[in-house]
């Protein structure tokens, strides 16, 4: 669980796995040619009316805001890592890591003008600015906050919640307005058509990115937690502790998370934004009793190259839908059903984890990894 430098191997699997699950998510918005109908259930054939649905509606099930809120708890952990870093040298907090933040929201930028507007980097940017500054305060800071944050966030979900069970049950319509002018547009436009489209519409685009802030700092808050409390640990009492993240995960995440198979997509919101962390926490707990009962596996080894570049594999892995689904390149948006899109998303995938291995087989960092520390060290270490 440990390697030779240090480095706890558990991490970075686990972000490995973060990072090709949220293309789980993202590879239904390239492969619909940007309409969110198909990542929810609003306004879409119900998912027992043929296999295919079924195949869509449970792969939702399974990653849908459960990959994204692990890699934004494996955000905290790594924020935590970095804030134990500067206190063992004596270097101010937080410092060159401000710097860090806003090179991560430069390269969101980059990446949502670029390579697709449903980024998250930036976001993370933002919130990890918003954290640092939280966990100088202390452990009381830290409960404070999450108290505060997490209250609100609940409780926009809790109204959301409330107001899908009255339409479900008033029978209203719920849908996310006509996608027809966005789907011609990844469906013919050009590529510079496309950023065009994404900077000219940066504000409604972005929406999500502030919306999503308050979980985020939650989330950020709760992987510091549990790194302070030993849950990544590689000891006896670390597995201990995730093995409670198993079984209450689970038992709470799956039963909250199946309100996706709901028809009409009341809880669609809910299970997205509230539901899925916990589910999320079950997967780590999960995938730690797996990596503990066999370590050796060849899988674990990929996840964990992946997890080692996770910046650089989350960039490739939209850059590759986009050539494939988009007008621009392959051109095969609309033209695929469900199960052929899941496979894609696990040939893509397997892109991946072999791009991580014959990258890492000659160099230290991934390329973006790299050119984000020299970045940073512009700061770091300023010329004399």
């Amino acid at each position: 669980m440990v390697e030779k430098s240090g480095r706890l191997r558990l991490l970075d699997i686990l972000r490995g796995f973060a990072v090709m699950g949220t293309l789980g998510t993202n590879i239904w918005l390239f492969a619909y040619l940007g309409d969110l109908n198909y990542i929810l259930t609003f306004n879409v054939d119900a998912w027992w009316t043929s296999f295919q649905e079924f195949v869509r509606v449970f792969v939702l099930f399974l990653v849908n805001g459960k990959l994204l809120g692990l890699l934004t708890i494996m955000f905290g952990v790594g924020l935590e890592m970095k804030y134990q870093q500067s206190l063992r040298r004596g270097n101010t907090w937080p410092g060159v890591y401000i710097w860090t933040s806003v090179i991560l929201m430069v390269e969101g930028f980059i990446h949502f003008a670029l390579v697709m507007e449903y980024d998250i980097l930036m976001s993370y940017g933002i919130t990890a600015i918003i954290t640092a500054f939280i966990i100088k305060g202390g452990d009381k800071a830290i409960r404070r906050a999450m108290k505060i944050v997490g209250g609100f966030h609940g409780t926009v979900m809790l109204l959301l919640l409330i107001g899908g069970i009255y339409l479900g049950m008033s029978g209203a319509n719920v849908n996310v307005g006509d996608m027809q002018g966005t789907m011609l547009l990844y469906k013919d436009g050009s590529w510079l058509q496309q950023v065009e489209y994404r900077l000219s519409h940066f504000l409604m685009l972005r929406t999500e990115v502030l919306f999503v802030i308050p979980m985020n700092i939650f989330l950020f808050l709760l992987g510091i937690r549990l790194m302070r409390s030993g849950y990544f640990a590689a000891d006896e009492d670390g597995r201990k502790k995730r093995r409670k993240l198993l079984q209450w995960g689970l038992c709470l995440g799956i039963p909250l998370n199946l309100l996706i198979f709901v028809p009409g997509g009341y809880f669609d919101l809910p299970v997205r934004y509230l539901f899925a962390p916990i589910l999320a926490l079950g997967y780590i707990g999960l995938l730690a009793k797996l990596v503990e009962s066999s370590e050796k596996l060849w899988l674990w080894n990929r996840l964990e190259q992946v997890g080692k570049m996770s910046l650089s594999c989350y960039v490739l892995q939209n850059i590759i839908s986009g050539v494939i689904f988009y007008g621009w390149g392959l051109g095969l948006g609309g033209k695929l059903n469900p199960a052929a899109v899941a496979g894609v998303w696990i040939a893509i995938s397997c892109v991946q984890m072999l791009f991580a291995y014959l990258w890492l087989g000659r160099f230290k960092l991934g390329p973006m990894e790299s050119a984000r520390r020299f970045a940073t060290s512009l700061v770091a270490k300023p010329r004399n």
